[in-house]
């Protein structure tokens, strides 16, 4: 049992609270003059630092690059500033790097650093922490890697902050042993963990199904004097619970509350989640009862445990009917709410009630976001309905989200079967923008269709795609 190793904890101080000056009220001051002292002069009170951030006037390149619609836009627009005489220092270049990691366009920003560092730019250990997260989602794992070790040769200090940042993405990317390389060099490299650190390596032994390993280091936590927080504790009743083990998973919310540590939640979603996956809705719906009555209040994580349960059991009715509850109650449904609904939905192939349900969302007051269009763009690929699908794609672009590359793909496919060319070509005019292309396999289907059985037509067609 794990909690034959659980030791006493010391309650956390809390944090002095801060006070902060009103910004509405700042204004200069004057004091009184003394009769005695005729020549004292007004005193100017200082503004308040968030003030004065605020008061900063905004640098022009850096507000017009977020105006830009691409990375060759961004780029040649900081070559124009820089041959009108703007010296550009680190706010212009970390604008232009975050531009181009968005779009992808890697090679771009190794040129743009290279500058950086032959020009001993001080930089902050946000850009590299943002960098590491983009080179991730493009699976540049070693590029991350690499980066983090050069952070020094660009006038940048390496701080816990990005050490416990690249141990987040290893783990996330399934790169758990060098994860694990690192964080035994931690004390090599001048870094104290903190609960952070540990945090991200239980969860990279428990995404491994090593219980004893995640044992072992919430051990080492206790034997450093690291306090488990509530995400600790999190991360343990989160996969007992997934395991199906809620005796082990109930333990630790006792136990959490006995060392101080206060179920927030997520914590009780997780349980709830456990509750649910072994049939059993109605206790995991009763708990928020109980979570409310010790002093919990019930969120929309909570009501997503329930929204997913029944949409997982095919009764989107029943989904339905919750969320008027909640409305009843006062809750407001969110994004993540209604994406919830929106999958289940279209996974149903029900895409035209999906987009309903996107529609009230919108009227609602909230914006859909890139999860939820490409959610609907597949829905409408899925019922063959790609003509739904580009009018999607299209709302998706405007709102600066973009598709995966098989949702690309398949629409492209999908709307040269329905003899929708221009829709397919408007499709791959904005892949090229982003320098995604079609493979050839992709390529096969509507060759052969737009051919027929003119196999010489059809060998010609690949030859030139091939090429290409």
């Amino acid at each position: 049992m794990f909690h034959s190793r659980v030791k006493a904890l010391h309650q956390a101080q809390s944090n002095p609270l801060l006070h902060w000056t009103n910004l509405t009220n700042l204004q200069t001051y004057h004091t009184l003059r003394r009769p005695n002292k005729p020549n004292t002069k007004p005193r100017r009170e200082r503004p308040h630092r968030a003030a004065a951030k605020l008061l900063r006037k905004p640098i022009p390149f850096v507000s017009d690059v977020k105006q830009t619609h691409g990375p060759e836009d961004a780029l040649s627009l900081f070559r124009e500033y820089h041959e009108m005489g703007f010296k550009h220092d680190y706010p212009s270049y970390s604008a232009l790097i975050y531009k181009l990691a968005r779009n992808r366009n890697f090679e771009a920003i190794e040129t743009i650093l290279g500058h950086v560092r032959d020009r001993n730019i001080h930089c902050k250990d946000t850009l590299f922490i943002a960098l590491f997260q983009h080179y991730a989602k493009a699976n540049l794992i070693n590029k991350a890697i690499q980066l983090f070790h050069e952070m020094n040769t660009y006038n940048c200090v390496r701080t816990l902050q990005s050490f416990n940042s690249l141990l987040n993405v290893l783990v996330d990317t399934d790169r758990f042993s060098d994860a694990n390389e690192i964080f035994g060099r931690c004390s090599q490299m001048g870094f104290r963990p903190n609960s952070i650190s540990y945090n991200i390596m239980i969860k990279g032994w428990l995404k491994k199904g090593e219980v004893e390993e995640a044992r072992k280091v919430f051990d080492e936590m206790l034997e450093r004097k690291v306090q488990p927080s509530v995400v600790t504790y999190n991360s343990l009743i989160g996969f007992f619970s997934r395991k199906g083990e809620l005796e082990e998973a109930t333990y630790l919310l006792e136990d959490m509350r006995q060392k101080g540590k206060y179920p927030n939640a997520v914590t009780y979603a997780l349980l709830m989640e456990g509750l649910c996956m072994v049939g059993k809705y109605e206790e995991a719906k009763k708990m928020m009862f109980d979570m409310a009555y010790r002093g919990c209040k019930p969120r929309l994580v909570n009501y997503g445990v329930l929204v997913s349960d029944l949409g997982r059991r095919g009764k989107i009715e029943e989904a339905k009917a919750l969320l008027q509850e909640m409305k009843k109650k006062r809750f407001r449904p969110d994004v993540v709410i209604y994406n919830i609904l929106i999958n289940f939905l279209c996974k149903e192939g029900r895409a035209t009630e999906a987009y309903k349900v996107l529609i009230e969302m919108q009227v609602g007051g909230f914006e859909p976001n890139a999860a939820t269009y490409r959610m609907m763009v597949d829905g409408f690929c899925q019922t063959e309905d790609f003509e739904g699908g580009l009018k999607v794609l299209i709302a998706m672009l405007t709102s600066k989200h973009c598709p995966r590359l098989e949702t690309f793909e398949r629409l492209v496919t999908g709307l040269l079967k329905c003899g929708n060319v221009d829709g397919a070509c408007f499709v791959l005019e904005e892949m090229e923008n982003r320098n995604l292309e079609l493979c050839c396999d992709v390529w096969e289907a509507p060759v052969v269709a737009a051919c027929g059985e003119d196999s010489i037509a059809g060998d010609t067609m690949t030859e030139v795609i091939s090429a290409h």
